[in-house]
């Protein structure tokens, strides 16, 4: 763990009050907010210094730039999904986690963090040639996948590369997509809808 996400909690982005978090983390957090609401281009620096509360020069003392604010922006969601996996192996008997307990590691820590389901909701849409989130995020995943292959947890006579997009598709395909379910159900009269709304199943169907 690192000290920034012990000065924020593991998984949570409002465990600590704005207050309690290092300028580093404000500045972090700010530009999580910034990016989730108004993409990168959209989001000059002075917005991120105004809500992180300080002057816009020590954006560049920890940062850089603003690309250097994005690194650090995903290097931090790249912990936190980690950091997910890693609780869920403490929790496993075996000491690999099973894809159940991955996947519900993953949910809880996404569910504790809505501005990181924004985030990641934007760089799908968007898919920027220069962003890299995506790519930390499958290396993680193929991490992952081969933990569990070689702890028996899953198939070592699958292709690799099916199971690292089949663990990807399921962690986040729900999660990108549900909003849009909602919103088709929404649009019907009160009276018409469901009591509850329906959920979103993604499957991959891998070609032969």
């Amino acid at each position: 763990m690192t000290d920034e996400m012990a000065a924020t909690g593991d998984s949570g982005f409002e465990e600590a009050a704005p207050d309690d978090l290092t300028s580093r983390a404000r500045i972090r957090n700010a530009a999580l907010h910034q990016f989730a609401v108004k993409g990168f281009a959209g989001t000059p620096l002075r917005a991120i210094a105004s809500e992180a509360g300080v002057a816009i020069g020590l954006i560049g003392h920890y940062f850089g730039s603003k690309e250097g604010t994005r690194e650090g922006v995903e290097a931090w969601i790249v912990e936190l999904f980690t950091a997910a996996l890693d609780r869920a192996d403490t929790r496993s008997t075996d000491g690999v986690a099973d894809v159940t307990i991955r996947d519900a590691s993953v949910a809880q820590m996404l569910q504790d963090n809505p501005l990181v389901v924004g985030y990641l909701r934007r760089q799908v849409l968007e898919l920027p040639t220069e962003g890299t989130l995506i790519s930390r995020l499958a290396s993680l995943s193929r991490e992952s996948v081969e933990a569990m292959r070689n702890a028996g947890q899953a198939s070592s006579s699958r292709d690799r590369v099916e199971q690292v997009v089949t663990v990807m598709v399921r962690q986040l395909g729900r999660l990108f997509l549900q909003p849009l379910v909602d919103q088709i159900v929404d649009s019907f009269p009160e009276d018409e809808r469901p009591a509850t709304h329906p959920e979103l199943k993604v499957e991959i169907k891998t070609a032969q």
